[in-house]
């Protein structure tokens, strides 16, 4: 996951582009609210350690399952 909030926005753009998901079904799949992914991808605010995991481990999920290739740019 890129550590910049302008590459972070990005990617989670692309990530739910690929999985065809709205904010509130990428909020859902993580356990947090609609605003907060909402901030994420503005750039308002950047993910905890804790939720860094979980999107960390969500995105291994999706790709293991063959739903999410990875996006142009490296996640890590």
């Amino acid at each position: 996951m890129p550590g910049d909030s302008r590459d972070l926005s990005l990617w989670l753009r692309e990530v739910r582009r690929q999985l065809a998901i709205s904010q509130e079904d990428l909020a859902r799949h993580l356990g947090v609210s609609y605003a907060t992914v909402n901030r994420w991808e503005n750039g308002q605010s950047k993910p905890s350690k804790l939720a860094k995991a979980q999107l960390d481990a969500f995105y291994e999920k999706m790709t293991d399952l063959g739903k999410l290739a990875h996006p142009k740019s490296e996640h890590r």
